[in-house]
């Protein structure tokens, strides 16, 4: 049997994601020179909490919100044995000299990343780029890559895997960590 363990609950994670609203109201005040893009498949569901969070904080619609599939910006996209689904990018704004903040839900060894600030560029080149994240295992890096905004820090082994659970595909909102086989 897999062992289990809850590292954020359903009010923790709401909590977490207020937290870290705030901390992006407090660098990019009213958003307006500022967007926010998902990483796809699972960043994209922490990414429209986040942009349904801020706008309701700010009395506002108009933080813009895009998805981006990295699949075929992946360094390991054309080792594995099973075809490749992409999921679907829309980004359907400018890019361009704009302030971006990059959502991901867990970040592991940063190959995530990487490929999607590689899939990004080709739509166009921000003024700045941000990373947002709700669990970092920051011991895991293969590349040096570190978040601006970090939900929950996890420290974690190989044989151990973090899981944010969303309502929309998984039937609750929680973070767990797992025990993996080797």
């Amino acid at each position: 049997m897999k062992s289990k363990r809850l590292i954020l609950n359903q009010t923790q994670l709401a909590l977490t994601i207020k937290r870290l609203c705030f901390q992006l109201i407090e660098n990019h005040n009213d958003f307006s020179d500022t967007v926010l893009i998902g990483l796809q498949p699972r960043g994209i569901y922490l990414a429209k909490r986040i942009q349904k969070e801020l706008n309701q904080i700010l009395g506002s619609e108009k933080v813009l919100l895009g998805s981006l599939d990295t699949t075929f910006f992946r360094d390991d996209f054309r080792r594995r044995d099973s075809p490749l689904i992409p999921n679907k990018t829309r980004i359907d704004f400018i890019i361009e000299d704009k302030k971006v903040v990059l959502i991901d839900d867990v970040l592991y060894t940063g190959r995530t990343i990487r490929s999607g600030l590689d899939a990004m560029l080709a739509y166009g080149r921000p003024k700045l780029v941000e990373l947002l994240v709700l669990v970092d295992r920051r011991f895991s890096r293969h590349l040096p890559i570190e978040p601006n905004y970090v939900g929950e820090t996890v420290d974690s082994v190989d044989s151990e895997r973090i899981e944010a659970q969303w309502e929309e595909v998984d039937g609750k909102n929680q973070v767990i960590l797992k025990e993996i086989k080797q």
